[in-house]
């Protein structure tokens, strides 16, 4: 009978043991679910920042332009062109020039370009002039991500050399290091090359030398084209009978010699 009643105590104890300890633990569930839902408990993301669209930012454009001028002096318009590029901001590129003709590369900021234009249109008479953009936005968003992405790798390597310990570890993390360097900096030279591309404009402006128009003038300046065209006219007239005087000595001559001996037979009968 004891022994009895001691299995039955026992199977009792364990059920109300088993029993507060669910309803501990459902408690516990209770509890924690609200904090999660109010944001109190941090959730782990390891999921990378999306990269922003192209459409969300600036639109980045690498502006150009060419113009073509003629005007009669080109050494004056190229050295006047230098000048209203530096005035801008910018500064002047590539060269050439010849008696005939000249060519100027300028670099000046983007937001100036319609300004400059205008100048250099200015100097001479344009013949041409044509203005381009091309979008860079894709290409500078996606260098600036890499580029952060590149940096971070980097630091990461630092903190592994700082705490290598044996000669192959530190020769293993510094070829790596060296590697990742070499990959930031190429992406730094990118980026410097798409801001540059985007802050300044290239003008190719070339240049055609033109005959001078000629000058009005007045009373004197008639007298001389007067004279001019009398002294060609007085020319012509000479060189016409130059021409002629061969056909009439050939031709005159015999005819005046004929006319004289018909006139002398007609006066001989009325003697």
């Amino acid at each position: 009978m004891r022994t009895r009643w001691r299995y039955a105590l026992a199977g009792a104890a364990v059920f109300l043991l088993a029993g507060c300890s669910g309803n501990s633990a459902e408690s516990a569930r209770s509890a924690v679910a609200p904090a999660q839902q109010q944001g109190a408990v941090p959730k782990q993301d390891n999921a990378q920042a999306p990269m922003p669209a192209p459409g969300a930012t600036d639109r980045k454009l690498a502006r150009s332009a060419r113009l073509e001028l003629t005007t009669p002096k080109t050494d004056d318009v190229v050295s006047r062109a230098r000048a209203i590029a530096t005035g801008a901001g910018g500064y002047p590129g590539q060269e050439s020039a010849t008696d005939e003709s000249a060519s100027l590369t300028l670099s000046v900021p983007a937001e100036k370009l319609d300004g400059v234009l205008d100048q250099l249109g200015g100097l001479g008479q344009v013949k041409r002039r044509e203005i381009s953009a091309q979008d860079v936005t894709a290409q500078v968003v996606d260098v600036d991500a890499r580029l952060a992405t590149q940096r971070a790798s980097v630091d990461r390597i630092r903190a592994l050399l700082a705490k290598a310990q044996s000669v192959s570890e530190i020769a293993s993390v510094e070829s790596e290091l060296t590697s990742r360097q070499a990959t930031l900096e190429s992406l730094e030279r990118q980026q410097k090359s798409l801001a540059g591309q985007v802050a300044m404009a290239t003008v190719s402006l070339s240049v055609t030398k033109q005959d001078a128009p000629a000058e009005a003038g007045g009373f004197l300046s008639g007298l001389a084209g007067g004279w001019d065209a009398f002294v060609a006219f007085c020319g012509g007239l000479v060189r016409v009978l130059g021409v002629l005087l061969p056909f009439l000595v050939a031709f005159g001559i015999p005819a005046a010699a004929l006319v004289w001996w018909f006139r002398r037979r007609r006066t001989r009968p009325a003697e």
